[in-house]
């Protein structure tokens, strides 16, 4: 079974891949695998520097990823850009994993923008982590040490929650704490591979 758990900023996704992982299931995770195909020297990372110039490089050479954030969440026109250049990328190493992945029972593809890229579509089952928007403001203004004006643009960049949730399979509830969390996917794995027990 292939499960596609998606969510808000900071709603949990990360939280919630972690503990399907240590149920047994096995976990790709979409910004990981963004993160090592940007590695200096990569096919999407010349593509980015191709594309943006030399401006979003660190000093040594390496991509400068907080200014290449704060570019993607200041222009919609941007974040298309980056998007189209990193998203083919992403996908076609996520369907490389799942190939090589295949003799597993569970594969878990924890991916923000999983409705957005189409990755919903190879899931058998989609999940929506979510927390309302006064938790996930708070939770992202600690994490990353945002300003309220920063929080709202990442939040509007991204497809609506009501809207994820409306498309998703099953909706997790992350306003509590993390042991709430546990307990929630605790339940929820319990449900999704019940038949195959």
């Amino acid at each position: 079974m292939i499960i596609g758990l998606t969510g808000g900023i900071a709603t949990g996704k990360s939280e919630s891949a972690k503990y399907l992982q240590e149920l047994g299931a096995y976990c790709i995770d979409a910004d990981l695998i963004s993160k090592e195909l940007t590695r200096k020297g990569l096919p999407a990372f010349n593509d980015l520097v191709k594309g943006f110039g030399k401006e979003i490089l660190l000093p040594e050479g390496s991509l400068n990823r907080k200014k290449l954030s704060n570019i993607i969440f200041s222009e919609k026109i941007i974040k298309v850009k980056v998007e189209k250049i990193l998203h083919s990328y992403i996908v076609a190493r996520i369907n490389e994993i799942i190939f090589r992945e295949k003799d597993k029972q569970n594969i878990v593809i924890n991916a923000p923008l999983l409705f957005e890229v189409g990755l919903d579509r190879i899931c058998d089952k989609v999940v929506v982590v979510w927390a309302p928007y006064s938790i996930e403001t708070a939770r992202l203004a600690r994490r990353d040490n945002l300003n309220k004006q920063e929080i709202t643009k990442r939040i509007l960049s991204q497809m609506p929650i009501e809207k994820k949730m409306e498309l998703a399979d099953f909706v997790v509830d992350n306003s509590g704490t993390k042991q709430e969390l546990k307990r929630n996917i605790i339940i929820l794995y319990k449900l999704l591979t019940y038949k195959l027990e």
